[in-house]
């Protein structure tokens, strides 16, 4: 029985509750990175489609740090410090906005491949499976991104019939009297 107890604590073979909490929260570090940089770019992008799907991928990393944060919560360990995040800027040029989904996706990209491999030598259940859930959503982020910067439409299906065809995010909205 003390030898299962060990095991679904973490401290089976490899990790240990200090080590694990150290690699929650690196992921969580660089996931908030993520995150912060997505929220900067979002303000950026006019094509609606395109701006819909970061405003879907920005509402699930916020999923994805709760998960991490909830995590860190259960091994008594404090979230990392959160910064200003990134100033993001445009170049000039009617689609000069695809270069950052580019560079959103190669992060992504790079996210990924730089998780996968500690993520499947965790021997806690748990969060390996978190961690599974959320690196896959990652990749589908980042193909999302890849696609964005293509020029296609319809990022996150299309929309029913009459819909008619989607313009572009204002800049300022009209707030009224």
């Amino acid at each position: 029985m003390d030898a299962r107890l060990h095991r679904l604590q973490g401290k089976a073979e490899g990790v240990k509750p200090t080590d694990l909490a150290a690699l929650l929260q690196e992921c969580y570090r660089d996931r908030l990175a993520l995150f912060e940089r997505h929220r900067a770019v979002a303000v950026h992008l006019t094509p609606y489609d395109v701006n819909n799907t970061y405003q879907y991928v920005i509402n699930r990393e916020e999923t994805h740090l709760e998960w991490l944060a909830a995590a860190l919560a259960d091994l008594d360990t404090p979230l990392p410090a959160r910064s200003d995040g990134p100033s993001v800027t445009v170049g000039r040029g009617k689609d000069a906005w695809k270069a950052l989904l580019l560079d959103d996706a190669a992060s992504g990209k790079a996210f990924v491949e730089k998780w996968r491999p500690r993520v499947e030598g965790l021997t806690h259940a748990r969060n390996q499976t978190m961690l599974r859930l959320m690196l896959g959503e990652v990749q589908e982020q980042t193909r999302l991104m890849e696609q964005g910067a293509q020029g296609e439409p319809d990022l996150l299906g299309r929309g029913g019939q009459g819909a008619g065809k989607r313009g572009v995010v204002a800049g300022a909205r009209w707030m009224g009297d």
